[in-house]
């Protein structure tokens, strides 16, 4: 053990003197910042707003899991990586694989796989052969490509980049080569966000060392993310991105430049959210449900999970409208239409570009103390009884499995090992992988 018991009595000592700062009792700065939310506004533009009303609903797993299933059949779509490798040539190059599980199981739909492989070198000498169109394999149920960045292209965030285009790509295309497969009664899972929202980033700012904005592959990604949601708001197919880990910052961001007087200890939305939406806040009271000193609950008031617990609730917010900002004044908007604008490229679409703007809702699992966000575009979310039903089947999957079971069976389906990864390592002959001190002190422990 490397800390002993003398040194852990003074690590209690430093966090008493924090726990002992703020209060048992917080403030209602929650509640009172939630009602700005109804339509949040900085310099002139809408940030946020309710959709329809605003309000926070509280649902009772045991009996929303008694239920009926909105959308029995439900697709997940997720993608696995090898995470950038680097090699000693100098070499930056990630693999990306994707697949779109199903429930009920369908064979045929697993078996359909894309794979994309980003490479960036800075050498001028280097001529790596990308592919200029798909390449087919497994009887054509898969597909592979190979796409560059340009020396010129970058002269820094490699890795973030060469991951975004494998990424972004892989996973865009998947969905459009599997979307007429998609039974049209059936409800689709994201994995992440509906956006490529780091890649818009870096499209739309103007930076003489990340100038991917001339890449064709860049565009195209775009481009096919349009494509993505004119196919379900044609259909009128619901589809939401499911956030694991939202870490968003600018509704807390946006309510700070306003100078409403507020003591705001939050940076993340999250953790607003998280607060907001805590049981004691909803008012889930009385009969010892959920209480403090309930037996069912840990320190704090925190649910301590256990299984079978005859009070186990999830609390969620409305559905927010988030039309402009995601990147302080770099992004203009939400949606890959705002990125083109600023590119002055114009980008095909069917729809109005408001029907693209990105919307959200919020759910907190108590028991797991964990915070969600569900993504939408607009277009899909504008409609009252389809947005009902998208909220329903998010907390009948909650209830019933606590975590999308299609999207776990995605992420089983495309991940990626760290025994593949190593193989994968041995396909490049030439060159050995630039490892750190740290590769070799911890990379063999944690991962499988």
């Amino acid at each position: 053990m490397t800390l002993e018991p003398v040194h852990m009595h003074k690590i209690s000592d430093l966090a008493k003197r924090i726990d002992r700062s703020f209060d048992v009792e917080e403030p209602k700065t929650a509640t009172d910042i939630y009602s700005l939310l109804e339509e949040l506004k900085l310099d002139g533009k809408v940030i946020l707003k309710a959709v329809d009303r605003l309000f926070r609903g509280i649902v009772r797993t045991e009996l929303m899991a008694q239920g009926e299933d909105p959308y029995p059949v439900t697709y997940a779509c997720d993608s696995g990586s090898t995470n950038p490798r680097t090699y000693d040539s100098g070499l930056f190059v990630d693999f990306c694989h994707c697949g779109l599980a199903a429930t009920p199981t369908d064979l045929d739909i697993l078996r359909c796989r894309t794979i994309v492989c980003a490479a960036y070198s800075s050498s001028q000498r280097v001529a790596m052969q990308a592919t200029s169109g798909w390449e087919t394999f497994d009887e054509g149920l898969g597909r592979a490509k190979l796409v560059t960045i340009a020396p010129d292209e970058l002269k820094r965030k490699a890795p973030d980049m060469v991951h975004s285009f494998a990424m972004y790509l892989a996973e865009s295309e998947h969905i459009l080569f599997m979307k007429d497969r998609m039974k049209p009664e059936s409800f689709f899972i994201m994995d992440g966000p509906i956006y490529p929202k780091q890649l818009m980033y870096w499209m739309v700012l103007d930076d003489e060392e990340v100038k991917i904005r001339q890449n064709d592959n860049a565009r195209k990604i775009l481009q096919n993310y349009i494509d993505i949601m004119d196919h379900f708001m044609e259909k009128h197919m619901p589809l939401i991105g499911f956030v694991k880990n939202p870490i968003d910052v600018q509704i807390m961001d946006s309510v700070r430049k306003k100078k409403e007087f507020f003591d705001l200890p939050w940076i993340l939305d999250s953790q607003f959210f998280k607060n907001l939406l805590s049981p004691e806040k909803v008012g889930i009271s009385g009969q010892g449900h959920d209480e403090r000193n309930s037996k069912n609950s840990g320190k704090n008031g925190r649910y301590n999970g256990s299984n079978g617990s005859r009070n186990t609730y999830i609390t969620y917010t409305n559905w927010f409208l988030q039309p402009n900002r995601f990147y302080e004044r770099l992004l203009n908007g939400t949606s890959p239409l705002a990125a083109a604008d600023a590119l002055q490229q114009k980008l095909r679409h069917t729809f109005s570009p408001e029907d693209y703007a990105l919307c959200f809702f919020m759910l907190y699992v108590p028991y797991k103390d964990i915070v969600f966000k569900v993504e939408a575009p607009y277009g899909l979310i504008k409609d009252d009884f389809l947005r009902m039903q998208i909220t329903r089947k998010v907390l009948f999957e909650l209830s019933l499995h606590g975590f999308p079971l299609t999207l776990t069976k995605a992420d089983h389906l495309a991940k990626i090992r760290k025994v593949e990864r190593d193989e994968i390592d041995k396909f490049f002959e030439s060159m050995n992988p630039d490892t750190t001190y740290n590769d070799t002190r911890w990379g063999n422990f944690f991962e499988i």
